[in-house]
Protein backbone atom coordinates (compact mmCIF):
# COMPACT_ATOMS: atom_id res chain seq x y z
CA UNK A 1 0.00 0.00 0.00
CA UNK A 2 1.33 3.35 -1.16
CA UNK A 3 0.83 6.71 0.79
CA UNK A 4 -0.59 9.37 -1.91
CA UNK A 5 0.26 12.89 -1.46
CA UNK A 6 -2.01 15.98 -1.83
CA UNK A 7 -1.25 18.89 -3.63
CA UNK A 8 -2.07 21.41 -0.63
CA UNK A 9 -5.08 23.99 -1.03
CA UNK A 10 -2.52 26.87 -1.04
CA UNK A 11 -0.40 25.56 -4.00
CA UNK A 12 -0.58 27.77 -7.60
CA UNK A 13 -3.12 25.71 -8.91
CA UNK A 14 -6.74 25.75 -9.72
CA UNK A 15 -9.25 23.44 -8.01
CA UNK A 16 -9.63 21.32 -11.58
CA UNK A 17 -5.87 21.24 -11.72
CA UNK A 18 -5.30 20.16 -8.29
CA UNK A 19 -8.15 17.36 -8.94
CA UNK A 20 -6.08 16.39 -11.81
CA UNK A 21 -2.82 16.27 -10.28
CA UNK A 22 -4.07 14.45 -7.18
CA UNK A 23 -5.63 11.57 -9.53
CA UNK A 24 -2.08 11.57 -11.68
CA UNK A 25 -0.21 11.08 -8.70
CA UNK A 26 -2.36 8.49 -6.92
CA UNK A 27 -2.72 6.53 -10.69
CA UNK A 28 1.23 6.50 -10.93
CA UNK A 29 2.02 5.77 -7.45
CA UNK A 30 -0.72 2.92 -7.07
CA UNK A 31 -1.18 1.57 -10.32
CA UNK A 32 2.65 1.79 -11.79
CA UNK A 33 3.09 4.72 -14.40
CA UNK A 34 0.20 4.83 -17.13
CA UNK A 35 -0.13 7.17 -19.63
CA UNK A 36 -0.66 10.32 -18.83
CA UNK A 37 -4.01 10.23 -20.91
CA UNK A 38 -4.77 6.96 -19.20
CA UNK A 39 -4.60 9.13 -15.72
CA UNK A 40 -6.68 12.05 -17.03
CA UNK A 41 -9.38 9.39 -18.20
CA UNK A 42 -9.06 7.45 -14.39
CA UNK A 43 -9.33 10.77 -12.99
CA UNK A 44 -12.65 12.16 -13.95
CA UNK A 45 -14.96 10.18 -12.01
CA UNK A 46 -16.86 12.87 -11.11
CA UNK A 47 -17.67 13.20 -7.14
CA UNK A 48 -19.96 16.06 -5.54
CA UNK A 49 -19.58 16.35 -1.82
CA UNK A 50 -22.13 18.04 -0.61
CA UNK A 51 -22.72 20.20 2.58
CA UNK A 52 -25.01 21.56 4.93
CA UNK A 53 -23.26 23.59 7.84
CA UNK A 54 -24.26 25.83 10.35
CA UNK A 55 -21.07 26.08 12.55
CA UNK A 56 -18.93 24.67 9.73
CA UNK A 57 -18.48 21.99 10.97
CA UNK A 58 -20.02 20.30 8.25
CA UNK A 59 -18.41 22.34 5.74
CA UNK A 60 -14.55 21.72 6.95
CA UNK A 61 -15.40 17.67 6.71
CA UNK A 62 -16.61 18.39 3.18
CA UNK A 63 -13.91 20.42 2.41
CA UNK A 64 -11.48 17.75 3.83
CA UNK A 65 -13.16 14.66 2.12
CA UNK A 66 -12.83 16.65 -1.54
CA UNK A 67 -8.79 17.08 -0.83
CA UNK A 68 -9.08 13.43 0.40
CA UNK A 69 -11.14 12.15 -2.75
CA UNK A 70 -9.22 13.78 -5.34
CA UNK A 71 -6.57 11.82 -4.18
CA UNK A 72 -7.97 8.68 -4.64
CA UNK A 73 -8.66 9.87 -8.32
CA UNK A 74 -11.95 11.38 -8.19
CA UNK A 75 -12.74 14.95 -10.00
CA UNK A 76 -14.26 15.91 -6.16
CA UNK A 77 -15.50 19.31 -5.63
CA UNK A 78 -17.19 20.19 -2.07
CA UNK A 79 -20.05 22.55 -2.06
CA UNK A 80 -22.43 24.15 -0.03
CA UNK A 81 -26.40 23.00 -0.50
CA UNK A 82 -27.23 26.45 -0.83
CA UNK A 83 -25.73 26.51 -4.61
CA UNK A 84 -27.01 23.47 -5.89
CA UNK A 85 -29.72 22.22 -7.35
CA UNK A 86 -31.16 18.19 -8.15
CA UNK A 87 -29.86 19.56 -11.34
CA UNK A 88 -26.45 18.76 -9.85
CA UNK A 89 -26.73 15.77 -7.95
CA UNK A 90 -28.37 14.31 -11.38
CA UNK A 91 -24.95 15.65 -13.45
CA UNK A 92 -22.34 14.71 -10.36
CA UNK A 93 -24.46 10.50 -10.46
CA UNK A 94 -21.54 10.60 -7.37
CA UNK A 95 -23.07 12.47 -4.39
CA UNK A 96 -22.06 12.22 -0.43
CA UNK A 97 -23.71 14.27 1.51
CA UNK A 98 -22.53 15.90 4.66
CA UNK A 99 -24.88 18.06 6.89
CA UNK A 100 -25.51 19.12 10.62
CA UNK A 101 -28.74 19.96 12.65
CA UNK A 102 -29.75 22.88 14.61
CA UNK A 103 -32.26 24.30 16.60
CA UNK A 104 -34.95 21.83 17.03
CA UNK A 105 -34.18 19.43 14.37
CA UNK A 106 -34.22 22.43 11.71
CA UNK A 107 -32.10 22.34 8.68
CA UNK A 108 -29.06 24.82 8.59
CA UNK A 109 -29.29 27.92 6.84
CA UNK A 110 -27.57 26.84 3.75
CA UNK A 111 -29.69 23.99 3.46
CA UNK A 112 -33.52 25.21 3.12
CA UNK A 113 -33.55 26.23 0.16
CA UNK A 114 -32.42 22.80 -1.38
CA UNK A 115 -34.71 21.19 1.04
CA UNK A 116 -37.25 23.14 -0.19
CA UNK A 117 -36.75 22.35 -3.39
CA UNK A 118 -36.92 18.63 -3.10
CA UNK A 119 -39.27 18.31 -0.48
CA UNK A 120 -41.79 20.24 -2.98
CA UNK A 121 -44.53 17.48 -4.13
CA UNK A 122 -44.52 17.13 -8.22
CA UNK A 123 -41.99 19.74 -8.69
CA UNK A 124 -38.51 18.21 -7.81
CA UNK A 125 -37.11 15.95 -10.71
CA UNK A 126 -36.39 12.20 -10.45
CA UNK A 127 -33.02 11.27 -8.99
CA UNK A 128 -33.14 7.99 -10.75
CA UNK A 129 -28.76 7.17 -11.16
CA UNK A 130 -27.50 8.97 -8.52
CA UNK A 131 -25.74 6.72 -5.96
CA UNK A 132 -25.24 8.78 -2.51
CA UNK A 133 -24.75 8.58 1.37
CA UNK A 134 -25.78 10.52 4.11
CA UNK A 135 -23.26 11.53 6.98
CA UNK A 136 -25.41 13.22 9.23
CA UNK A 137 -23.83 15.33 12.84
CA UNK A 138 -25.73 15.99 15.53
CA UNK A 139 -25.99 16.09 19.64
CA UNK A 140 -27.74 13.13 21.29
CA UNK A 141 -28.18 15.14 23.79
CA UNK A 142 -31.25 16.51 21.51
CA UNK A 143 -33.33 13.67 21.50
CA UNK A 144 -35.97 13.13 19.29
CA UNK A 145 -34.16 15.83 16.91
CA UNK A 146 -30.64 13.96 16.89
CA UNK A 147 -29.47 14.18 13.45
CA UNK A 148 -32.92 15.24 12.04
CA UNK A 149 -31.70 16.87 9.12
CA UNK A 150 -29.49 14.14 7.96
CA UNK A 151 -32.21 11.71 8.18
CA UNK A 152 -34.97 14.03 6.66
CA UNK A 153 -32.53 14.78 3.68
CA UNK A 154 -31.73 10.65 3.13
CA UNK A 155 -35.30 9.56 2.84
CA UNK A 156 -36.26 12.14 0.51
CA UNK A 157 -33.41 11.42 -1.53
CA UNK A 158 -34.77 7.78 -1.19
CA UNK A 159 -38.06 8.59 -1.97
CA UNK A 160 -36.82 10.48 -5.46
CA UNK A 161 -35.02 7.62 -7.10
CA UNK A 162 -31.40 7.82 -5.77
CA UNK A 163 -29.58 4.90 -4.61
CA UNK A 164 -28.34 4.64 -0.84
CA UNK A 165 -24.46 3.35 -1.87
CA UNK A 166 -23.99 2.77 2.17
CA UNK A 167 -26.22 3.17 5.01
CA UNK A 168 -26.58 6.94 6.53
CA UNK A 169 -24.01 7.04 9.73
CA UNK A 170 -25.57 9.13 12.61
CA UNK A 171 -22.72 11.03 14.69
CA UNK A 172 -22.51 12.50 18.42
CA UNK A 173 -20.42 15.54 18.70
CA UNK A 174 -17.05 13.35 18.58
CA UNK A 175 -17.31 12.43 15.14
CA UNK A 176 -14.10 11.99 13.72
CA UNK A 177 -13.81 8.32 13.71
CA UNK A 178 -17.41 7.64 12.56
CA UNK A 179 -17.05 9.94 9.64
CA UNK A 180 -13.64 8.16 8.79
CA UNK A 181 -15.39 5.03 8.57
CA UNK A 182 -18.25 6.42 6.82
CA UNK A 183 -15.97 8.11 4.07
CA UNK A 184 -13.96 4.56 3.64
CA UNK A 185 -17.17 2.53 3.35
CA UNK A 186 -18.58 4.94 0.50
CA UNK A 187 -15.26 5.24 -1.49
CA UNK A 188 -14.89 1.25 -1.29
CA UNK A 189 -18.69 1.23 -2.73
CA UNK A 190 -18.00 3.97 -5.54
CA UNK A 191 -14.83 2.28 -6.91
CA UNK A 192 -15.30 -1.30 -6.15
CA UNK A 193 -12.08 -1.73 -4.51
CA UNK A 194 -11.18 -1.97 -1.13
CA UNK A 195 -10.32 1.68 0.37
CA UNK A 196 -7.06 0.37 1.25
CA UNK A 197 -5.69 -0.05 -2.05
CA UNK A 198 -5.24 3.61 -2.08
CA UNK A 199 -4.26 5.47 1.18
CA UNK A 200 -4.33 8.76 1.01
CA UNK A 201 -2.17 11.62 3.57
CA UNK A 202 -3.72 14.71 4.02
CA UNK A 203 -1.04 17.09 4.78
CA UNK A 204 -0.38 17.73 8.44
CA UNK A 205 -1.59 19.74 10.57
CA UNK A 206 1.16 22.10 11.70
CA UNK A 207 0.92 24.40 14.77
CA UNK A 208 -2.21 24.52 17.53
CA UNK A 209 -5.17 22.53 16.83
CA UNK A 210 -8.04 20.61 18.53
CA UNK A 211 -6.29 17.38 18.39
CA UNK A 212 -3.16 19.86 19.62
CA UNK A 213 -4.58 22.83 21.44
CA UNK A 214 -2.73 25.74 22.96
CA UNK A 215 -2.46 26.54 26.52
CA UNK A 216 -3.63 29.99 26.80
CA UNK A 217 -3.43 31.47 30.13
CA UNK A 218 -6.51 33.68 31.51
CA UNK A 219 -5.56 37.36 32.03
CA UNK A 220 -9.00 38.66 33.05
CA UNK A 221 -12.26 37.47 34.13
CA UNK A 222 -14.86 40.59 34.68
CA UNK A 223 -18.56 40.61 35.87
CA UNK A 224 -20.65 42.69 33.57
CA UNK A 225 -23.56 42.89 35.87
CA UNK A 226 -24.12 45.19 37.85
CA UNK A 227 -24.99 44.14 41.28
CA UNK A 228 -28.74 43.39 41.62
CA UNK A 229 -28.62 41.44 38.20
CA UNK A 230 -30.37 38.09 38.37
CA UNK A 231 -27.74 36.85 35.82
CA UNK A 232 -23.80 36.37 36.35
CA UNK A 233 -22.28 36.90 32.71
CA UNK A 234 -18.41 37.32 32.86
CA UNK A 235 -15.83 39.33 30.13
CA UNK A 236 -13.05 36.28 29.71
CA UNK A 237 -9.69 37.42 28.50
CA UNK A 238 -7.25 34.55 26.94
CA UNK A 239 -3.32 35.50 26.50
CA UNK A 240 -2.42 33.95 22.58
CA UNK A 241 0.91 35.37 23.77
CA UNK A 242 3.56 32.70 22.04
CA UNK A 243 1.11 30.65 20.14
CA UNK A 244 1.65 32.13 16.82
CA UNK A 245 -2.40 32.06 16.60
CA UNK A 246 -4.55 33.97 14.94
CA UNK A 247 -8.57 34.28 13.94
CA UNK A 248 -11.15 36.04 12.18
CA UNK A 249 -14.38 37.91 13.64
CA UNK A 250 -17.22 35.68 13.42
CA UNK A 251 -14.76 32.23 14.38
CA UNK A 252 -15.79 30.51 17.32
CA UNK A 253 -13.49 29.54 20.61
CA UNK A 254 -12.65 25.82 21.37
CA UNK A 255 -11.95 25.66 24.97
CA UNK A 256 -11.03 22.49 26.88
CA UNK A 257 -12.69 22.19 30.04
CA UNK A 258 -13.20 20.54 33.32
CA UNK A 259 -15.68 19.14 35.45
CA UNK A 260 -16.67 20.93 39.21
CA UNK A 261 -14.60 18.46 41.81
CA UNK A 262 -17.44 18.81 43.69
CA UNK A 263 -19.64 17.16 41.04
CA UNK A 264 -17.22 14.60 40.66
CA UNK A 265 -16.27 13.65 44.26
CA UNK A 266 -20.39 13.31 44.95
CA UNK A 267 -20.75 10.86 41.68
CA UNK A 268 -18.04 8.59 43.06
CA UNK A 269 -19.63 8.75 46.67
CA UNK A 270 -22.63 7.98 45.16
CA UNK A 271 -21.33 4.84 43.57
CA UNK A 272 -18.68 3.93 46.38
CA UNK A 273 -16.21 3.60 43.90
CA UNK A 274 -12.48 4.08 44.98
CA UNK A 275 -11.32 7.48 43.68
CA UNK A 276 -7.61 6.06 42.79
CA UNK A 277 -8.45 3.21 41.09
CA UNK A 278 -7.20 3.11 37.35
CA UNK A 279 -9.85 3.27 34.63
CA UNK A 280 -9.40 3.64 31.00
CA UNK A 281 -9.28 7.11 29.31
CA UNK A 282 -11.71 7.51 26.06
CA UNK A 283 -8.73 8.41 24.22
CA UNK A 284 -6.34 5.56 25.38
CA UNK A 285 -4.04 4.89 27.96
CA UNK A 286 -5.13 5.10 31.79
CA UNK A 287 -5.81 7.15 35.05
CA UNK A 288 -7.22 7.48 38.20
CA UNK A 289 -10.89 7.37 38.69
CA UNK A 290 -10.95 11.20 39.80
CA UNK A 291 -8.53 12.86 37.35
CA UNK A 292 -10.48 10.93 34.65
CA UNK A 293 -13.85 12.11 35.59
CA UNK A 294 -12.18 15.68 36.13
CA UNK A 295 -10.64 15.90 32.99
CA UNK A 296 -12.38 13.57 30.13
CA UNK A 297 -15.44 12.27 31.07
CA UNK A 298 -19.48 13.60 31.01
CA UNK A 299 -20.90 13.57 34.37
CA UNK A 300 -23.17 16.49 34.66
CA UNK A 301 -25.81 13.87 33.62
CA UNK A 302 -25.10 11.80 36.48
CA UNK A 303 -25.53 14.07 39.56
CA UNK A 304 -28.39 13.60 41.83
CA UNK A 305 -29.04 9.94 40.06
CA UNK A 306 -29.96 6.87 41.70
CA UNK A 307 -26.88 4.18 40.58
CA UNK A 308 -27.83 1.45 39.16
CA UNK A 309 -27.24 -1.25 41.23
CA UNK A 310 -24.42 -3.68 40.77
CA UNK A 311 -22.64 -2.03 38.20
CA UNK A 312 -18.97 -2.56 37.92
CA UNK A 313 -16.37 0.20 37.86
CA UNK A 314 -15.61 -0.84 34.19
CA UNK A 315 -18.89 -0.96 32.94
CA UNK A 316 -19.58 2.47 34.26
CA UNK A 317 -17.03 3.79 32.64
CA UNK A 318 -17.52 2.30 28.92
CA UNK A 319 -21.11 3.91 28.92
CA UNK A 320 -19.93 7.73 30.08
CA UNK A 321 -19.21 9.95 27.11
CA UNK A 322 -16.26 11.93 26.43
CA UNK A 323 -15.99 15.39 27.85
CA UNK A 324 -15.67 17.58 24.69
CA UNK A 325 -14.34 20.73 24.52
CA UNK A 326 -17.18 23.76 24.06
CA UNK A 327 -17.48 26.41 21.05
CA UNK A 328 -17.79 30.09 22.28
CA UNK A 329 -18.42 33.18 19.86
CA UNK A 330 -15.32 35.25 19.86
CA UNK A 331 -16.24 38.55 21.45
CA UNK A 332 -12.96 40.63 19.85
CA UNK A 333 -11.33 41.63 17.40
CA UNK A 334 -7.06 41.19 17.29
CA UNK A 335 -6.48 44.40 15.69
CA UNK A 336 -8.42 45.85 19.04
CA UNK A 337 -6.55 43.20 21.04
CA UNK A 338 -3.23 41.78 19.86
CA UNK A 339 -2.24 38.21 21.38
CA UNK A 340 -5.48 38.02 22.90
CA UNK A 341 -8.79 36.91 22.51
CA UNK A 342 -12.15 37.29 24.61
CA UNK A 343 -15.63 35.79 25.12
CA UNK A 344 -18.79 36.75 27.14
CA UNK A 345 -20.04 33.57 29.04
CA UNK A 346 -23.37 33.23 31.08
CA UNK A 347 -22.62 31.15 33.86
CA UNK A 348 -25.43 28.43 34.08
CA UNK A 349 -26.45 27.72 37.56
CA UNK A 350 -30.18 26.00 38.27
CA UNK A 351 -31.97 23.44 40.26
CA UNK A 352 -33.60 20.70 39.01
CA UNK A 353 -35.60 18.07 41.58
CA UNK A 354 -33.91 19.71 44.40
CA UNK A 355 -30.38 19.32 42.92
CA UNK A 356 -27.89 21.92 41.97
CA UNK A 357 -26.25 22.12 38.56
CA UNK A 358 -24.00 24.03 37.01
CA UNK A 359 -22.80 24.87 33.47
CA UNK A 360 -19.83 22.32 33.10
CA UNK A 361 -17.92 24.71 30.91
CA UNK A 362 -19.55 28.40 31.80
CA UNK A 363 -18.80 27.81 35.45
CA UNK A 364 -15.43 26.35 34.62
CA UNK A 365 -14.69 29.67 33.00
CA UNK A 366 -15.93 31.87 35.19
CA UNK A 367 -15.79 30.35 38.67
CA UNK A 368 -12.48 27.89 38.31
CA UNK A 369 -10.30 28.86 36.03
CA UNK A 370 -7.60 31.47 38.45
CA UNK A 371 -5.82 34.17 36.54
CA UNK A 372 -2.97 33.04 35.74
CA UNK A 373 -3.63 29.27 34.61
CA UNK A 374 -4.45 28.03 31.66
CA UNK A 375 -6.30 25.78 29.90
CA UNK A 376 -6.33 24.61 26.06
CA UNK A 377 -7.88 26.25 23.52
CA UNK A 378 -8.18 26.37 19.33
CA UNK A 379 -10.21 28.63 16.90
CA UNK A 380 -12.92 27.00 14.96
CA UNK A 381 -13.75 28.90 11.60
CA UNK A 382 -16.94 30.06 10.97
CA UNK A 383 -16.92 30.69 7.14
CA UNK A 384 -20.70 31.24 7.18
CA UNK A 385 -20.25 34.65 9.04
CA UNK A 386 -18.64 36.81 8.29
CA UNK A 387 -18.33 40.56 7.91
CA UNK A 388 -18.99 41.86 4.27
CA UNK A 389 -16.10 41.98 1.90
CA UNK A 390 -16.85 45.39 0.48
CA UNK A 391 -16.86 47.45 3.95
CA UNK A 392 -18.69 50.65 2.61
CA UNK A 393 -22.06 48.17 3.16
CA UNK A 394 -24.64 47.93 5.81
CA UNK A 395 -24.86 45.67 8.59
CA UNK A 396 -27.42 45.27 11.21
CA UNK A 397 -26.94 43.12 13.84
CA UNK A 398 -29.11 41.24 16.30
CA UNK A 399 -27.72 40.30 19.95
CA UNK A 400 -29.00 39.84 23.18
CA UNK A 401 -27.67 38.77 26.38
CA UNK A 402 -24.26 36.97 25.17
CA UNK A 403 -25.27 37.13 21.74
CA UNK A 404 -23.44 40.58 21.82
CA UNK A 405 -20.42 38.47 21.97
CA UNK A 406 -19.78 38.36 17.56
CA UNK A 407 -21.08 42.18 16.98
CA UNK A 408 -18.82 43.39 20.00
CA UNK A 409 -15.47 41.62 17.57
CA UNK A 410 -17.43 43.35 14.54
CA UNK A 411 -17.69 46.65 16.04
CA UNK A 412 -14.27 46.76 16.80
CA UNK A 413 -12.83 45.27 13.42
CA UNK A 414 -15.08 47.68 11.51
CA UNK A 415 -13.73 50.74 13.48
CA UNK A 416 -10.04 49.26 13.86
CA UNK A 417 -10.35 49.12 9.58
CA UNK A 418 -12.25 52.64 9.70
CA UNK A 419 -14.77 50.87 7.84
CA UNK A 420 -17.24 53.24 6.01
CA UNK A 421 -20.43 51.17 5.98
CA UNK A 422 -23.32 51.97 9.02
CA UNK A 423 -23.43 49.73 11.74
CA UNK A 424 -27.15 49.40 13.71
CA UNK A 425 -27.62 46.84 16.79
CA UNK A 426 -30.42 45.72 18.31
CA UNK A 427 -29.19 44.62 22.04
CA UNK A 428 -31.96 43.26 24.73
CA UNK A 429 -31.36 42.08 28.23
CA UNK A 430 -33.32 41.97 31.62
CA UNK A 431 -32.57 45.55 32.92
CA UNK A 432 -30.79 48.38 31.79
CA UNK A 433 -29.10 49.34 35.14
CA UNK A 434 -27.84 45.90 35.73
CA UNK A 435 -27.55 43.88 32.54
CA UNK A 436 -26.24 46.35 29.67
CA UNK A 437 -23.26 44.52 28.77
CA UNK A 438 -20.04 46.55 27.60
CA UNK A 439 -22.08 49.16 28.08
CA UNK A 440 -19.33 51.90 28.06
CA UNK A 441 -17.99 50.76 24.92
CA UNK A 442 -21.10 50.89 23.15
CA UNK A 443 -22.08 54.35 24.16
CA UNK A 444 -19.00 55.23 23.53
CA UNK A 445 -19.14 54.35 19.43
CA UNK A 446 -23.21 55.41 19.41
CA UNK A 447 -21.26 59.45 20.75
CA UNK A 448 -18.31 58.58 17.85
CA UNK A 449 -20.68 57.60 14.99
CA UNK A 450 -19.60 54.53 15.02
CA UNK A 451 -22.45 52.70 15.63
CA UNK A 452 -24.96 54.57 13.64
CA UNK A 453 -27.87 53.30 15.47
CA UNK A 454 -28.41 51.60 18.58
CA UNK A 455 -31.99 49.90 19.46
CA UNK A 456 -32.52 48.08 23.05
CA UNK A 457 -34.82 46.46 24.37
CA UNK A 458 -34.66 45.70 28.32
CA UNK A 459 -37.55 42.96 28.96
CA UNK A 460 -38.27 43.66 32.88
CA UNK A 461 -37.30 47.51 32.69
CA UNK A 462 -41.88 47.73 32.11
CA UNK A 463 -44.72 45.31 32.69
CA UNK A 464 -45.28 44.74 29.26
CA UNK A 465 -42.27 42.60 28.24
CA UNK A 466 -40.15 44.01 24.85
CA UNK A 467 -37.62 42.31 22.69
CA UNK A 468 -34.91 42.67 20.20
CA UNK A 469 -37.73 41.48 17.51
CA UNK A 470 -40.12 44.45 19.25
CA UNK A 471 -37.77 46.76 18.84
CA UNK A 472 -37.11 45.54 14.88
CA UNK A 473 -40.84 45.93 13.91
CA UNK A 474 -40.87 49.44 15.17
CA UNK A 475 -37.88 50.28 13.11
CA UNK A 476 -39.57 48.58 10.08
CA UNK A 477 -39.42 51.51 7.55
CA UNK A 478 -36.02 52.21 8.61
CA UNK A 479 -34.85 48.50 8.50
CA UNK A 480 -36.43 48.14 4.84
CA UNK A 481 -34.34 50.69 3.78
CA UNK A 482 -30.95 49.46 4.99
CA UNK A 483 -32.30 46.08 3.13
CA UNK A 484 -32.18 47.61 -0.13
CA UNK A 485 -29.53 48.98 0.33
CA UNK A 486 -27.63 46.05 0.59
CA UNK A 487 -27.27 45.67 3.98
CA UNK A 488 -26.19 42.61 5.57
CA UNK A 489 -28.24 40.74 8.60
CA UNK A 490 -26.92 39.03 11.57
CA UNK A 491 -28.11 37.14 14.34
CA UNK A 492 -26.56 35.74 17.51
CA UNK A 493 -27.97 33.57 20.32
CA UNK A 494 -30.94 31.48 21.64
CA UNK A 495 -31.75 29.14 18.51
CA UNK A 496 -34.75 27.72 19.87
CA UNK A 497 -37.12 31.19 20.32
CA UNK A 498 -35.06 34.18 19.65
CA UNK A 499 -33.62 33.10 16.55
CA UNK A 500 -37.37 32.09 14.95
CA UNK A 501 -38.90 34.92 16.48
CA UNK A 502 -36.38 37.55 14.86
CA UNK A 503 -36.68 35.81 11.68
CA UNK A 504 -40.48 35.71 12.14
CA UNK A 505 -40.22 39.56 12.35
CA UNK A 506 -37.74 39.50 9.48
CA UNK A 507 -40.32 38.23 7.24
CA UNK A 508 -43.32 40.63 8.49
CA UNK A 509 -40.98 43.95 7.99
CA UNK A 510 -40.22 42.97 4.71
CA UNK A 511 -43.78 42.22 3.69
CA UNK A 512 -44.92 45.43 5.35
CA UNK A 513 -42.31 47.65 4.99
CA UNK A 514 -41.46 46.30 1.55
CA UNK A 515 -45.01 45.91 0.33
CA UNK A 516 -44.37 42.27 -0.23
CA UNK A 517 -46.59 38.70 -0.47
CA UNK A 518 -45.89 36.40 2.26
CA UNK A 519 -44.16 34.18 -0.47
CA UNK A 520 -42.10 37.48 -2.08
CA UNK A 521 -40.93 37.70 1.23
CA UNK A 522 -40.06 34.02 1.48
CA UNK A 523 -37.92 34.65 -1.45
CA UNK A 524 -36.28 38.00 -0.40
CA UNK A 525 -35.26 36.25 2.52
CA UNK A 526 -33.90 33.11 0.47
CA UNK A 527 -31.73 35.70 -2.02
CA UNK A 528 -30.02 37.29 1.04
CA UNK A 529 -29.47 33.66 2.25
CA UNK A 530 -28.02 32.87 -1.22
CA UNK A 531 -25.74 36.34 -1.15
CA UNK A 532 -24.47 35.70 2.41
CA UNK A 533 -26.51 38.56 3.71
CA UNK A 534 -28.39 36.93 6.07
CA UNK A 535 -26.40 34.85 8.37
CA UNK A 536 -26.99 33.32 11.69
CA UNK A 537 -24.69 32.15 14.60
CA UNK A 538 -27.25 30.03 16.91
CA UNK A 539 -27.23 27.93 19.79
Amino acid sequence: MKIVPLIPDNAPFSAEQRAWLNGFLAGVLNRGAPAPGAALTESKRSLLIAFGSQSGNAESLAKRLAREASGRGFAARAAGLDSLQPADFIKDQNVLLITSTWGEGDMPDNAVSFWDTINQNGSSPKLDGVKYSVLALGDKNYGETFCLAGKKLDERLAELGATRITERVDCDVDFDDLAKKWSSAAFTALTGTSSETTATAEPEETGYTKKNPFQAKLVANVNLNARGSAKDTHHIALSLAGSGLTYEVGDALGVYVQNCPEVVDAVIAAHAFDPNAEVALPDGGTAPLRDALLKCYEVRNLLGKTPEAGITLTTFIENLRKLQPRLYSIASSLKAHPEEVHLCIAAVRYSADGVPHKGVASTFLSDRLALGDTTGIYFHAANHFRLPNDTSKPVIMVGPGTGIAPFRAFLEEREATAAPGKNWFFFGDQKRATDFLYHDQIIEWVQKGHLTRLDTAFSRDQEEKIYVQTRMMQAASELWQWLEEGAHFYVCGDAKRMAKDVDEALHSIIQTAGGKSADEAAAYVAQMKKEKRYARDVY
